[in-house]
């Protein structure tokens, strides 16, 4: 179903609001299910399975203290447990398809028993990874760099059915490559209108017209990825404008990134607090996100972002009453 909504005026010519769609259904590993919706802001809980991510890269390499990091996450408030077995931060180190299935099926069978009230995502870029967690029952696909799928000889239609083994695709902006998007900062004009219309055409190339297909959709903007610090400030500020551009729910992922490791009056001239430091910043980043009408924000903080929130709903519904 789509509602139409009046176009604002912050909209040029050219780049008119798209119709709000209604976003996906994902279902949880208990039974349950979560709506992904306006109005609401869904946790994604960040675990890395990998040595070098940039926060939390080597802490969960055992696959029984991945398991227990999962079930304490989930306890913490998490709605999504979105699963990483490769690094894309800026000039991160490939990984093989089957050295993250490695990581990844080591922990998989132990957080299925836990019966956990989440929905289960990987974040990956590749075909093979994407197949095989669909298999397993992971219903929701995290692509950092969906633009890959096509070029992984798959024909449209073979990723088209890929993609609708999931609940749900989340589809960021980014450019390039982990080792090459540092470079691929440039935008023309206004950056929002930018990032919407490629993340547009993105959406286009991969989901084609199919209506359920493009109702599993969830549009991230990366921060970070292929963006200086000022421009992910700015995106995080145009939430509301940007869910509006591309006429479906958004993701931000903001959680303990280096453009907020200056923030917060703890760092030292021309150096950033380190990761685990940026409590603070992070969780100010959620809370402007959903203000802007997130309806999922991705944290490694998951337990003092819940309570944030928490405040801003409380905040809106006596501003009802």
């Amino acid at each position: 179903m789509l509602e139409g909504r009046s176009q604002p005026k912050d909209f040029p010519a050219g780049m008119p609001e798209k119709p709000a769609m209604v976003g996906p259904r994902l279902r949880c590993d208990d039974g349950s299910e979560l709506h992904v919706r306006d109005g609401h802001t869904a946790v994604m809980a960040i675990l890395n399975l990998t040595p070098d991510s940039f926060s939390d890269g080597g802490l969960y390499l055992d696959p029984a203290i991945a398991v227990r990091r999962a079930e304490e996450l989930v306890a913490e408030g998490a709605d999504i447990l979105d699963l990483g077995a490769e690094s894309t931060r800026p000039g991160a180190t490939p990984v093989s398809p089957d050295e993250q299935w490695t990581r990844l099926s080591a922990v998989l069978p132990g957080i299925f028993r836990a019966r956990l009230k989440v929905v289960l995502s990987v974040d990956t870029r590749h075909v093979a990874v994407a197949a095989a967690a669909a298999a397993a029952g992971i219903g929701l696909l995290n692509l950092p760099f969906p633009q890959d799928l096509l070029e992984q000889g798959l024909l449209p239609k073979e990723v088209q059915a890929l993609l609708r083994q999931f609940d749900g695709v989340v589809l960021m902006h980014s450019r390039g490559t982990p080792q090459t998007m540092s470079q691929q900062t440039q935008y023309d004009g206004d950056l929002c209108l930018s990032v919407a219309a490629e993340l547009n055409r993105t959406a286009s190339r991969l989901l084609g017209e199919d209506p359920a297909l493009l109702r599993r959709a969830i549009f991230d903007p990366g921060l970070g990825f292929a963006k200086i610090a000022a421009q992910s400030l700015s995106l995080l500020g145009q939430t509301d404008r940007l869910r509006r551009l591309v006429g479906g729910p958004v993701l931000i992922g903001a959680s303990r990134k280096s453009f907020l490791g200056r923030l917060g009056g703890r760092a030292a001239p021309g150096t950033l607090v380190p990761p685990a430091q940026r409590l603070v910043p992070s969780v100010t980043a959620a809370v402007l996100a959903a203000l802007g009408g997130a309806a999922v924000v991705r944290v490694h903080d998951v337990a003092a972002t819940r309570a944030a929130l928490s405040v801003l709903s409380a905040v809106r519904e006596a501003a009802r009453e």
